[in-house]
């Protein structure tokens, strides 16, 4: 969730999102959409055809769904998707840039160095900036337990 616009600090969009409850991407559109298919094709127009294509692999994400995120302090946190797509439209989700967003039950604390699968520290490490998808088959069945035992 790290902001592809130099003005925004670094760490503040995942702030607003661990506060929020809230997971997401970038990508502020004009004007504002109320479905998922009017942002691709607002973002398309405005932005490029990738921020179109991860909005709606975004929205299309099943609930339940393992996140992964980084703070500005390096420290790994755990999610999981719990609703649909919307458009914040907030000043504040405009300043940190962090406007497409779904809700996100976060742990209440981040997850050690130690407990953070290998393959999320390899996706990690490739420096994307948001929505990425990990593809090692053993990250769901990781994340999973670090979940149980992080709200159990």
């Amino acid at each position: 969730m790290r902001s592809r616009l130099p003005a925004v600090p670094e760490g503040a969009a995942v702030e607003r999102a661990l506060t929020e409850g809230v997971v997401g991407m970038g990508g502020v559109l004009d004007p504002v959409p109320r479905t998922v298919a009017e942002a691709a094709t607002v973002a398309a127009e405005q932005h490029d055809e990738r921020l179109a294509a991860r909005i709606e692999r975004f929205a299309d994400a099943p609930d339940g769904a393992f996140v992964w995120t980084r703070d500005g302090d390096g420290l790994a946190w755990l999610g999981r998707l719990a609703g649909p797509w919307r458009y914040d439209a907030s000043p504040d989700a405009s300043a940190v840039d962090l406007v497409h967003v779904r809700p996100c039950a976060w742990l209440a604390e981040p997850v050690s160095d130690a407990d953070v699968p290998p393959a999320v520290r390899a996706t990690f490490s490739r420096g994307g900036r948001n929505w990425q998808r990990t593809h090692d088959p053993a990250v769901s069945r990781l994340s999973a337990a670090l979940w149980a035992r992080g709200v159990g």
